[in-house]
């Protein structure tokens, strides 16, 4: 079908157009003596840090390579590689390019104003969101025109979703490690302890924390909605493929045009990406605020009204758009929702708990996070729901398209915010004047938004493209075994879902610890510096950054290692050991709590993080008052939850939920 050409044509078209935009970030001037020395220290710590994981990343993936050629065959081998290989090749360019933009953004802030920075930050950011879109696109697009005609092969291409997959979670929690350690430390000795100002050039952490930001909040980022965004399109193939005659009739009455639907609404999202890109350039005179929701919520719009158009174009049932409208107006909700509780009236009342100590801040900090589940739940229930009602499970997988559809758009706005972040590190570090640290920190203010909305963006898309994945699940064991069912009264099923209801949180607890440890040996470290080489309070001696760098880099390549295998090799034990019931009441119960935990986990750090910059504003004393030491205690708390532990649910839920999918036909 000369259809099934298209996604892979325009993948390439959006990794072109990446490319143009590489080029304009790239034409903006990059400074000269300081400044850009200091933008080449962050740009080579993260490209050694990217090096570094990648080796260990081709080492794991290799014995994924070979597991599966020999269980599953050729076809799941090769697509889990060009899967992993996809991914990772996202994540390095986002990377680069991140790095390259956040000196070039300083830059723009000092010499020509808050218009041209927002310009070359969020160009920084959109080369991000159309390498993941467009790579996504592309390979999952190659592997359909090949084995997406034979309903024998069509199943193989799940292999592209666990590589992603894969990739994905050694990524997010080797990046949160990282960042959090540096950001921990450098908070807690450079704010607290020795009482000078945040990305202060005499901090030793300072350059690692920057770093940070690029491989936690880039490169994981992207890495997270990379693979919630293909394994929702390879769910809902997997799905169309296992459908009955009568629930394809239903829908169109063409099995292939509704496996072929969730590429080809994929390939309309890539294009209303590059149309809301363009809107955020047309608008970046104003405020940044309304240029990036003018993009955003545009391109979502534009998207809505086209997909009704393509929908009945190739003959699907209107139920099937019904189900894209309900995803994609529910992302909004949840990303509406995020943005009130980590920067709207909460913020507020935790940062005024800081007049009663640290206490009452993590106190009120806990309970907002815990509040801030209930709304983004009860969207995520609706869209089930109605998507179910009117399409069927195909309409889940199809409403997670829907949402993650404009991931190009989504993803630059989110990549944005620690190229603008890392842009005001820069400006302070290179003492380039209060108006240019006053233009990137609006800009950073924005961005810190737009990354809550990221966050629970990220979450809510997660759980529906898990929720499709299981769906995928049960339809393949239940095609060689019509009596499997997943009953709550089954001693299996039960005891799956409490098992399940474990790994949410024993991988919490990994990467906090993992963040503690080593937070520790950077605290360490910084304390060292600043008692041991002379002049380096006073402004007269550099700090030893490097070695800070290369603190994150190992304690982060290290302890990466444990929760990314836990979430790969559980599915195989209970599956194996126990049963697919076993293994299907597993799923449940780790989505269940993998999607609350991500929610108040990342929202309560947000809301941490927004009250201490509230304080820093002048609110209740301002910087160095009692309630701003109070503030910066209850960020540094919510620093690991917000970027290291809670993103790492997303990824947990999807990484066990593609495993049990590919491992299923060994369990028959």
């Amino acid at each position: 079908m000369i259809y099934n050409i298209l996604p892979i044509i325009l993948g390439l078209l959006g990794l072109l157009s990446a490319y143009f935009v590489y080029l304009k970030v790239q034409s903006s001037p990059e400074g000269t003596g300081k400044v850009k020395e200091i933008g080449d220290e962050i740009h080579l710590g993260a490209m050694v840090f990217m090096a570094s994981e990648y080796k260990r990343l081709a080492a794991f993936c290799l014995i994924c390579i070979v597991a599966l050629y020999f269980s599953l065959g050729w076809e799941t081998s090769l697509s889990f590689f060009v899967g992993a290989s996809c991914s990772g090749i996202a994540g390095f360019i986002g990377m680069y390019t991140a790095t390259k933009a956040n000196v070039r953004t300083a830059v723009a802030a000092n010499d020509k104003g808050s218009a041209e920075a927002l310009n070359v930050a969020f160009f920084g950011g959109s080369i991000m969101g159309l390498t993941v879109a467009s790579m996504g696109l592309f390979g999952v697009g190659i592997l359909f025109y090949y084995f997406g005609g034979d309903l024998k092969t069509v199943h193989s291409i799940e292999g592209f979703a666990m590589g992603a997959s894969s990739v994905a979670l050694f990524s997010r929690v080797g990046g949160g490690i990282f960042t959090k350690s540096a950001d921990v430390g450098a908070d807690l000795v450079g704010k607290v302890e020795a009482g000078i100002p945040e990305d202060d050039p005499r901090n030793p952490g300072v350059i690692a924390d920057n770093v940070g930001d690029n491989v936690g909040d880039v490169a994981g980022m992207g890495s997270d909605i990379f693979e919630s965004y293909c394994g929702s399109m390879i769910a809902s193939i997997a799905l169309a493929a296992s459908m009955t005659s009568a629930t394809i009739n239903k829908l169109g009455g063409d099995q292939s045009i509704l496996q072929l639907m969730p590429l080809a609404l994929a390939s309309l999202g890539l294009i209303c990406s590059l149309i809301g890109i363009l809107m955020v350039k047309i608008y970046s005179s104003k405020s940044p605020e309304i240029a990036l929701r003018f993009g955003t919520i545009g391109s979502a719009i534009v998207f809505i009204v086209a997909s009704y158009f393509l929908v009945n174009f190739l003959g699907v049932s209107n139920g099937v758009w019904a189900a894209v409208l309900i995803g994609s107006v529910g992302g909004i909700i949840v990303g509406l929702v995020t943005e009130y509780y980590t920067g709207g009236t909460p913020v507020k009342k935790i940062a005024k708990g800081g007049e009663t100590g640290s206490a009452t801040i993590m106190i009120t900090g806990l309970a907002t996070g815990m509040q801030s589940v209930a709304i983004p739940v009860f969207t995520i229930v609706c869209i089930i729901f109605t998507a179910n009602y009117f399409a069927g499970l195909y309409g889940v997988g199809i409403a997670a398209i829907g949402m993650l559809s404009t991931v190009g758009i989504t993803m630059a706005i989110d990549a944005y915010g620690p190229v603008a972040d890392n842009a005001g590190g820069i400006a302070e570090m290179a003492e380039m004047g209060k108006k240019t640290r006053q233009i990137t920190d609006s800009l950073d203010e924005v961005g810190n938004t737009t990354a809550a909305i990221g966050k629970g963006f990220a979450i809510s898309a997660a759980a529906l493209a898990a929720l499709a994945l299981i769906s995928a699940y049960i339809e393949k064991i239940s095609m060689s075994d019509p009596t499997f069912i997943l009953a709550i009264n089954d001693p299996l099923v039960l005891s799956g879902m409490f098992l399940g209801g474990i790994f949410p949180f024993l991988v919490s607890a990994l990467t906090m610890t993992a963040v503690g440890d080593a937070a520790f040996d950077m605290i360490k470290e910084i304390r060292r510096q600043f008692k041991e080489i002379p002049g380096l309070l006073e402004g007269k001696a550099k700090p030893d950054t490097a070695k800070c760098v290369d603190i994150a880099t190992q304690a982060a390549l290290r302890k990466m290692i444990l929760p990314g295998s836990l979430a790969v090799l559980a599915p195989v034990v209970v599956g194996f050991l126990l049963g697919p019931k076993a293994l299907g009441g597993m799923l449940g119960g780790a989505l269940i709590c993998c999607v609350m935990m991500a929610l108040m986990m990342s929202n309560a750090g947000g809301a941490w993080d927004n009250a201490k910059k509230y304080v820093e504003k002048g609110n209740f004393g301002g910087k160095g008052s009692e309630v701003h030491k109070a503030a910066v205690v209850g960020d540094t708390v919510g620093d690991p939850l917000k970027d290291t532990s809670g993103p790492s649910m997303n990824i947990l839920i999807n990484v066990m939920a593609i495993v049990s999918l590919v491992i299923a036909p060994l369990l028959i």
